[in-house]
């Protein structure tokens, strides 16, 4: 079978893999209660569906659509052309995907896949490069979200709030730096690339100097891209629902605590807070880092890790009773933009650049790049108040 190898049918792993899932369950269980664990999840799974997942398939069809549009009349490959200078020294990636960092920015992490699915967007990488697209549209995921939210809660957070844009551009260079090592090794970087075709300066094709286009007039053309874009869009959002529902649902119990009165309902979202609880014993670390003032100002990065959405609820009372102020402001903005729930879809994204192999790598790459945007924000912080 591909991707798969003959093992002995019953080994060590057997017992450790049913210890720590039965383990794991009956853990979360004698908290929660069996029978409202298992409610929980549900609800959970079949809100993500309908309230996340279908969203984004909604975004990816637009998204699809508009990169169609893009493509079929060069304004990618002008893009390409204008950003190359720039992108190509600082990410190591062609100036054409500059596209998917402003797809992202304004949207949400899958944005970025749609382009990925454009073989007229695609031709301007090599095969080791399109994985890296995860790590660089994820670090922008919801950026125009966060920073006009942070810039809301006050015009003294109108600065930090840049500042914390500048932290995640420095965050995703480093998380895209990091995945490309890793995908160099896994791909190679050979000139016969069998998948895309490649279009570097060494080579002698002209791929970067003419574009393939449809037949028909005008508007055929203009309706073809469109409808042939949102279709890729479908496809993605099809792809990514198994790795949301699953690897979410997940994230949020374990991040998420009981209802408002301290009870469990069974209601979706219910969990048993253990990542903030863990983010709690590691705060004598990161607080120098990032220059909390309080050690409850960690529950916002390590609540990023599942949604940034349910992080940037925090920050209103995080504001009103002195747990944040300015500087926590710019490390907040800088980590939840570049975070901006990676755990809930690294994985889907990675699957449906058909990259699976290498989902450990982006997160592992994307959780370093989270923690430098947070730091930077915060030292650029200081350098500037001080």
């Amino acid at each position: 079978m591909n991707g798969r190898k003959k093992v002995k049918a019953i080994s060590l792993e057997t017992f450790v893999f049913l210890f720590i899932f039965i383990g794991g369950f009956a853990w979360v269980g004698s908290i929660m209660g069996a029978g409202l664990m298992f409610k929980t999840m549900m609800a959970t799974a079949h809100d993500l569906l309908l309230q996340t997942v279908f969203l984004i398939m909604a975004m990816a069809v637009l998204a699809g659509a508009i990169s169609g549009l893009l493509s079929e009349f060069g304004a990618i490959a002008l893009i390409n052309k204008i950003f190359a200078p720039l992108m190509k020294p600082l990410y190591g990636l062609p100036g054409a995907s500059i596209t998917g960092v402003i797809a992202t920015y304004l949207s949400d992490n899958p944005a970025i896949i749609s382009f990925a699915k454009d073989d007229t967007f695609t031709q301007y990488f090599k095969k080791y490069q399109v994985p890296a697209l995860c790590n660089l549209g994820t670090a922008f995921g919801m950026g125009l979200i966060v920073t006009t939210f942070m810039i809301a809660q006050g015009k003294q957070f109108i600065a930090p709030a840049l500042i914390g844009n500048l932290g995640a551009i420095v965050g995703s260079i480093v998380s895209v730096r990091l995945m490309t090592m890793q995908t160099k090794k896994y791909y190679g970087e050979s000139k016969n690339d069998p998948y895309i075709v490649l279009t570097s300066d060494e080579e002698d094709n002209d791929m970067g100097e003419f574009r393939l286009v449809r037949d028909g007039n005008l508007f055929q053309r203009i309706l073809d891209a469109l409808l042939e874009g949102g279709k890729n869009g479908v496809e993605m959002g099809m792809a990514i629902i198994p790795g949301v529902l699953i690897v979410c649902t997940l994230v949020m119990m374990l991040t998420f605590g009981p209802s408002s009165d301290g009870t469990y309902t069974g209601a979706a979202y219910e969990g048993v807070k253990l990542l903030p609880y863990l983010g709690q014993k590691i705060s004598f670390i990161m607080e120098p880092l990032f220059g909390f003032k309080s050690p409850e100002a960690i529950a916002f990065p390590v609540t990023s890790l599942g949604a940034v959405g349910a992080a940037m609820s925090l920050v209103p009372e995080f504001i009103k009773t002195g747990v944040a102020g300015p500087n926590e402001i710019a490390v907040f903005t800088a980590m939840g933009m570049c975070w901006s729930g990676y755990l809930s879809t690294h994985i889907g994204m990675m699957d449906a650049l058909d990259s699976r192999p290498l989902a450990s790598k982006a997160i592992i790459s994307h959780t370093i790049g989270g923690l430098v945007a947070g730091i930077v924000a915060h030292f650029v912080f200081m350098l500037i108040v001080h």
